[in-house]
């Protein structure tokens, strides 16, 4: 992570006294690979992120701690009606990632923690 200001040094000295991800985690998941069935060990953990694809990039890298075999489950690319199909080509909608539905592609570990969250007061449109 880099700070930049115009002409503040402090800003650079900010920056170098920040965590790199692989070291924000490995504070906070220090024993990961024997503690990650230790319910209460990681009840006591969390790092936070502001956007929803940073949380998908840390858990992929914490899950590829743990050592187990990585199960992927894909969704159905399928269309129901067959003159819609050209409008939106299969790799479109695989890249779309819909608030409140799965990821095209779920990738889960044996043993690893799946919170599942729901925004349950939804904008209106």
């Amino acid at each position: 992570m880099s700070v930049a200001l115009l002409n503040d040094t402090s800003a650079e000295d900010f920056s170098e006294q920040l965590l790199t991800i692989d070291e924000l985690i490995n504070n906070v998941f220090k024993d990961i690979i024997s503690n990650y069935k230790n319910n209460e060990w990681l009840s006591e953990r969390a790092i936070l992120a502001a956007k929803n694809k940073d949380v998908d990039d840390l858990n992929y890298i914490i899950q590829n701690k743990i050592i187990e075999t990585m199960h992927s489950f894909k969704s159905i690319d399928c269309v129901t009606n067959e003159d819609e199909a050209t409008n939106y080509p299969i790799e479109f909608l695989n890249s779309l990632d819909v608030p409140g539905l799965l990821p095209q592609n779920l990738r889960l570990k044996v043993g690893s923690v799946v919170i599942m969250l729901r925004n349950i007061n939804q904008p209106k449109l």
